[in-house]
Parts: structure tokens; C-alpha cells; sequence
């Protein structure tokens, strides 16, 4: 395996946050704005309160303004949206993210069509999803974004390639292809009824999995030297390691990928560290637009 064609999602996270940490620097010392971003969490739930805590660690180190509410798992929709609407009201806050899942008793479409969609950082206002569609200057799905992000700095200039979206939810494989067809690409989108789905992947000079399928795409499904994005995280059991021991794997089968693939993102140490570095990057846009000052093509 040659490491050459690993895209290290890592480390361009660490570069991007750099950036942003200059970006919110100059903010403070030119505007004297500092970008603050509120994240609402209800439950216990473990794996969201480790993204939480990581998300507020890296708000702080960028410079921005960090705000954490943290509610039990009984509250009501009202009392959630309440909480929303004070957000929305509050000029420090630049960014609002109410942590998914939701309790049961809490419609999440409705909790996050009640965020204003300028402070929107995760992008899944209805209003954001139509201005991405139609070429507007939208807050993009942090996770599409950073797939973008480290295709154009493997690949350069996108236009013409032809990329294929295997996933079409909301949240990754339907912003995932504007994105593309933004930066002039061709993009077909395939999912789990796609007919004869190997061969359709094979097409594609860019391949992006976002299924949620552990190691579903397999290496004789790529197209010799394709960029390769894995967009999955897995838990699967690994008794290699030990009994009811697990380990994270992709949507891709790397070990057969690797080996064809011209690029391709490893699972862990892809796609996962930008997701936060572009939530940071979607509340520093979004402090600047709120306050009508340039520099988000800056990042």
C-alpha cells in the first residue's frame, strides 16, 4: 500500500482549523466580532455527548465563543423549541446545532426548521438545502463539505470528472452531488436499488460511499486510479482484537480499494475530523455574513 494515496483527513482538519483560528483572530482584532456557537444536547446518549465535548474543545481553541446546553432526556418539544427561538434572538450566537438523534417524543424536523437559517451551521434547513440546490450562498452539510474540501485539495480543478454518490440522504449523498455539480462535475447519485450498482460505481472518476453498509463497496468496484471517499463509520466486531472487542470500519472495503484506487480516505482518519473543522468554518461564515463583512473565500 502506498501511503501516497491515503488522503489524510487529519491532518487537513488540523491546517483548516489553523486557518480559521487567523480568520477569527482578525475578526476580533479588525471587527471586534468573536463568532460564538451554541450546541443544544438532550439525553444521555454516550456517542453524542464524546461529539459534543469535542466540539466545544476545538470551538475554544479556534477563539470562538462556546455555549453548551445540556438538557434531560424528558424534555418537550416546546420547551426545546423555546430554547431555539431564545437562540435565535441572542447576537452572540452566530451558530446553532441541536446535537441528532432527538428523544422520541421531539419532532427533529421541526426543531430544526425552527433554527434561523443564517445561523444554521449544520445546513439542514430546508431554506439552506434550497439555496445549495439553486446555486445560492447557502451553510452546507458540514460532512459534503469536507468530502469537497479534500477532493479539490487531492484533485485540484473537479470539472468534468465524473462522480458517483452511492447514498442519497439528506444529510450526506443529496448535498453531496450539488456540491459536485457545483464544482462542474458530472454526478450520478446510486443507492441501495440502483440496478447492476457495481457497475454504475465503476464509472466513476470520484467515488463517494455513504451508505452505512459496513465494507459494501468493494475494490473490483472502482474504477482503476479513482479518488475515492468514504463517508461510513461503522462499529463492526473484530475478534482478531479479542472477544466483543469492535473496531470502525467504512462503506469501502480498503483492504481491496487500496489497492486500486488513486486516493482514497481511510476509516478512522478520513472524512470523520472534518466534520467539525467545517461546522467551525460554517459559524466563522456565518459570523461574517451576519455582520456583512468579507473573507469567508478566504478558507
Amino acid at each position: 500500500m502506498s501511503d501516497g494515496k491515503i488522503i489524510d483527513g487529519k491532518a487537513f482538519a488540523e491546517r483548516l482549523r489553523g486557518r480559521i483560528k487567523a480568520a477569527v483572530e482578525a475578526l476580533g482584532r479588525d471587527h471586534g466580532l468573536r463568532p460564538g456557537l451554541a450546541v443544544v444536547l438532550v439525553g444521555e446518549d454516550p456517542a453524542s455527548q464524546v461529539y459534543v465535548r469535542n466540539k466545544a474543545t476545538q470551538t475554544v481553541e479556534v477563539g470562538m465563543h462556546s455555549v453548551e446546553h445540556k438538557l434531560d432526556a424528558a424534555t418537550s418539544q416546546d420547551e426545546l423549541l423555546a430554547l431555539i427561538a431564545a437562540l435565535n434572538a441572542d447576537e452572540t450566537i452566530d451558530g446553532i446545532l441541536v446535537q441528532l438523534p432527538l428523544p422520541d417524543q421531539i419532532d427533529s424536523q421541526a426543531v430544526l426548521d425552527a433554527i434561523d437559517p443564517d445561523k444554521d451551521v449544520d445546513g439542514f434547513h430546508v431554506i439552506n438545502a434550497g439555496r445549495l440546490a439553486t446555486g445560492g450562498a447557502a451553510l452546507v452539510p458540514c460532512t459534503p463539505l469536507g468530502c469537497l474540501l479534500l477532493l479539490q485539495d487531492r484533485l485540484g480543478d473537479l470539472s468534468g470528472l465524473h462522480a458517483v454518490v452511492v447514498g442519497r440522504s439528506n444529510i450526506v449523498g443529496k448535498p453531496m452531488a450539488q456540491l459536485l455539480l457545483g464544482a462542474n462535475c458530472t454526478v450520478t447519485v446510486a443507492h441501495s436499488r440502483t440496478r447492476d450498482l457495481p457497475a454504475m460505481v465503476r464509472q466513476g472518476d470520484i467515488v463517494v460511499a455513504a451508505v452505512g453498509r459496513p465494507e459494501m463497496v468493494k475494490g473490483d468496484w472502482i474504477k482503476p486510479g479513482a479518488a475515492v471517499i468514504d463517508v461510513g463509520i461503522n462499529r463492526v466486531p473484530a475478534p482478531e482484537k479479542g472477544e466483543s472487542k469492535m473496531k470502525l470500519v467504512g462503506d469501502v472495503e480498503f483492504a481491496s480499494a487500496v489497492a486500486v484506487a488513486g486516493a482514497i480516505t481511510p476509516v478512522p482518519g478520513g472524512v470523520g475530523p472534518m466534520t467539525i473543522a467545517c461546522l467551525l468554518r460554517n459559524t466563522l461564515i456565518s459570523a461574517e455574513r451576519r455582520a456583512g463583512v468579507a473573507g469567508e473565500g478566504d478558507l
